[in-house]
């Protein structure tokens, strides 16, 4: 029987018992945002300049692999590697706050179009099926997408007050559905293809007179050809979203993670090209144009399976299913969006760029509710405000992608010349000048995306005012609630907000962590200073994940009999040395388990929880004040005194390691 240890006061980190997927689990998670394009993309890029939209949708599916690229070295440099945190590290406060702001704009604009897509949807399914039934439903189409998408983002808002956040499983799942669904409309389409033959789409753009915006006012560069290329373009690359949601989810990539990360994004890269690329123009070779521009506007693939050949009771069971799929991309995208907006305003207030107010709890669920609250309320007046017009729910969400893909990749590209340090990946095409790596290549993207840019200004009214006004006005929240938090640290001082914030709860002993260690082994990893985890990480380099626990330990040092009883909260170098655990443990894809402790002996401490887990080795980071043989020597007198007569023997392994060695003892 082996003793049960007491403290006086014990800190379980929960926030780094992460559980780490696989890339197939990523790739779900960022395709059931992107992925839901294909629904209405092709749509949208018909209404603004005609029969050539395939072309640009399937152009803009292409450039996602330049842009996955871009977020691979991003990932590489930064664990949590968001649009946020890098254009803070390459230009500074003022335009992360200006780049968050368009971030902000993105996911605002995101819940509203998948979900009233979603009620396009299930809207043109009902027109078909009600009749079947001798219903009589002659509820206008808009209509009813302003009101499901409403109930959507209600039911969401009030599951994201309660934090049930997103399941990769359930993700997983999904995509898993919609493939098996893709890739029957992909069958399907190219037999009728067959049949009928292959109609290839014109390359003519014909710009509508709401399409070209403040351009009617410059004919002069109408007649210039790449001019409407990149005007075509810009009003296709709505198509191009959810990819914030990659940096997101990269955190939780199982290690190898840049392996894995490439798989995902390639997986990704290739669902795109393949279901919102494909798809897409195979709708444009069977659909007429006339019922692409009128019938099947809001709905494209649901008028692709209508429109192939065969039975006509084979073909609506085919757009159930369709519409079933694209329902769920199109829902999920919808908590999405509340998820990520949530997650990127907590991660500003972090800085102390929001105030105060916004981070309060939730008194029952403990999230919070009040970011939520602000979020689902403007997603709410936003699809009120479209009245379910897709078209120009569509041309706002352009602004968003775009120009948050334009501060990240610019971000990038300064880094370059900044940080001069080696990458796990670099984008190709590069130059190397002295000792800087020349990104010829994210140049030529990022020149690509800025035109794309200034085009979508210039054609884009309503979201072009829109977008900057809506800018403008976080931008001010963020400065003025900075203002108010200048006189606070960039972490806060230790109260309850900032422990609920890092998942931080107290236990009365180290048992209520045991019941968490059900692997077959386990090691201690005892941890004091950020900027001496040498030890930790030959333990997350070397470790299987799968059959081993790892226990990382800090001992708080408390003089006399009462001191710990006063230790109740945790101190802001305990929260530093927790986030350089996270961040390491993420960054190798493994998941661990902090502690802290209260103990006036920390070898001693290290001992009783090595036995109380069960634990099979302990790993140190070598003391400059004792040295390594010292160390051993401690524990080895604590594991002694801890060891009961006559119990069996259990061996443990005891190791120092710093720079290039390490001192091992086994103790029995």
């Amino acid at each position: 029987m082996v003793p049960n240890p007491k403290f006086k006061q014990v800190f379980v980190l929960s926030t780094a018992m992460l559980s780490f997927i696989s890339f197939w689990k990523a790739a779900a998670v960022v395709l059931c945002d992107m992925g839901s394009s294909a629904f209405y993309a092709g749509g949208i890029a018909m209404n603004a300049f005609g029969p050539a939209f395939p072309w640009y949708v399937l152009s803009v599916m292409f450039f996602s692999g330049l842009m996955l690229m871009v977020y691979i070295e991003s990932c590489a440099m930064f664990v949590r590697g968001g649009v946020y945190r890098v254009v803070n590290e390459a230009m500074g406060h003022s335009m992360a706050k200006i780049s968050v702001s368009a971030l902000i704009f993105d996911y605002m604009v995101t819940g509203p179009i998948s979900a009233v897509s979603a009620g396009l949807y299930v809207s043109s399914l009902l027109y078909n099926i009600m009749p079947l039934l001798h219903v009589s439903w002659h509820v206008p189409s808009n209509l009813f997408a302003v009101f499901f998408a409403v109930a959507v983002t209600a039911f969401f808002w009030r599951e994201n007050i309660k934090g049930v956040e997103e399941s990769t499983d359930k993700n997983f799942k999904i995509m898993i559905f919609v493939t098996g669904v893709g890739a029957v409309l992909i069958g399907w389409s190219l037999l009728t293809v067959w049949h009928r033959g292959f109609n290839i789409p014109p390359f003519a753009l014909k710009f509508t007179p709401e399409s070209l915006g403040w351009m009617t006012h410059f004919p002069w560069l109408q007649t210039i050809g790449l001019v409407g290329i990149f005007m075509a373009f810009g009003h296709s690359i709505l198509a191009l979203s959810g990819l914030e949601t990659l940096a997101q989810v990269y955190r939780e990539i199982e290690d190898p993670k840049i392996k894995n990360l490439k798989k995902a994004a390639f997986a990704i890269f290739l669902f795109s090209l393949l279901f919102t690329g494909g798809l897409t123009f195979l709708a444009s070779s069977i659909i007429p144009p006339d019922l692409i521009g009128g019938k099947y506007l809001d709905n494209l693939l649901s008028g692709l399976a209508l429109e192939l050949d065969g039975p006509y009771w084979a073909r609506l069971i085919l757009q159930c299913f369709v519409v079933v799929s694209g329902s769920l991309m199109l829902v999920g995208a919808v908590n999405t969006a509340l998820v990520g907006s949530n997650g990127v305003l907590n991660r500003v207030a972090e800085d102390g760029i929001l105030h105060d107010w916004f981070r309060h709890l939730h008194k029952k669920y403990g999230t919070t509710y009040r970011m939520i609250n602000m979020v689902a309320i403007t997603q709410i007046a936003v699809i009120i405000l479209s009245r379910g017009d897709i078209y120009l729910l569509g041309e706002a969400y352009a602004f968003g992608v775009l120009w948050s893909l334009v501060f990240k990749t610019l971000s990038m590209i300064i880094l370059r010349f900044r940080e001069d340090i080696p990458r796990d990946w670099m984008f190709p095409l590069n130059i190397r000048f002295e000792k800087v790596n020349f990104p010829l290549g994210m140049v030529l993207v990022l020149m690509i995306l800025i035109t794309a840019s200034v085009a979508n200004l210039l054609t884009k009214r309503v979201a072009t005012i829109s977008g900057v006004a809506f800018t403008v006005v976080f931008y001010a929240i963020f400065q003025i609630s900075e203002n108010l938090n200048r006189k606070k640290a960039q972490f806060y001082a230790p109260d309850e907000e900032s422990e609920e914030k890092l998942n931080i709860r107290s236990a009365k002993d180290i048992s209520a962590v045991l019941p968490e260690l059900d692997k077959p082994r386990s090691i201690l990893v005892p941890v004091r200073n950020p900027n001496n985890l040498v030890h930790l990480k030959a333990v997350l380099e070397t470790t299987d994940d799968e059959t081993t626990d790892i226990v990382v330990l800090c001992v708080k040092i408390s003089k006399g009999v009462e001191a710990p009883l006063e230790s109740s909260s945790v101190m802001s170098e305990d929260q530093e040395l927790f986030r350089s655990v996270v961040l390491m443990a993420e960054k190798y894809g493994k998941t661990v388990k902090p502690i802290l402790v209260f103990s006036n002996d920390p070898f001693y401490s290290m001992a009783q929880v090595a036995q109380a887990a069960g634990c099979d080795e302990v790993v140190m980071g070598v003391s400059g004040s004792t040295g390594a043989e010292v160390q051993l020597e401690r524990l080895a007198m604590a594991w002694g005194m801890l060891k009961k007569p006559g119990a069996p023997p259990k061996p443990l392994l005891a190791r120092v390691v710093w720079e290039g060695r390490q001192m091992t003892y086994q103790l029995s």
